[in-house]
């Protein structure tokens, strides 16, 4: 059963191709919102706390901070409306989720920025 599933999804799903980035990188994804019968772009600039999954369910939660707010979006990578992704700048950080991350403020929620990858 599982090798069923496997095949479908490698078969019938489209694979995107987005550049490699990981914990602590700033990204801009460009995604399609559809309002009515219009259809625009946003987007949407912040660090990646994780990246979750495999294959066709993967997932990439990003955290922004709109004004004194933080806001955190998941999005899955296969996801149709999902355009674009630019990798603004690559972190360094020690672990895979960084979910203290969350807590910081101010200067304390600078992540050092590597130049290797």
């Amino acid at each position: 059963m599982e090798s069923l599933v496997k095949f479908v999804q490698d078969e019938f799903v489209t694979r995107k191709d987005f550049p490699e980035f990981s914990a602590g990188d700033t990204i801009t994804v460009y995604y399609e919102i559809k309002e009515g019968n219009k259809t625009r772009t946003q987007f949407f600039r912040g660090t990646v706390i994780q990246r979750r999954g495999t294959g066709t369910s993967e997932t990439f939660t990003i955290r922004k901070m709109s004004g004194t707010i933080g806001v955190e979006r998941i999005f899955p990578v296969n996801m149709p409306a999902l355009q674009k992704v630019e990798v603004n700048k690559r972190g360094s950080v020690r672990r895979a989720r960084i979910y203290y991350f969350r807590g910081l403020t101010g200067k304390k929620a600078r992540i050092k920025e590597s130049m290797k990858r």
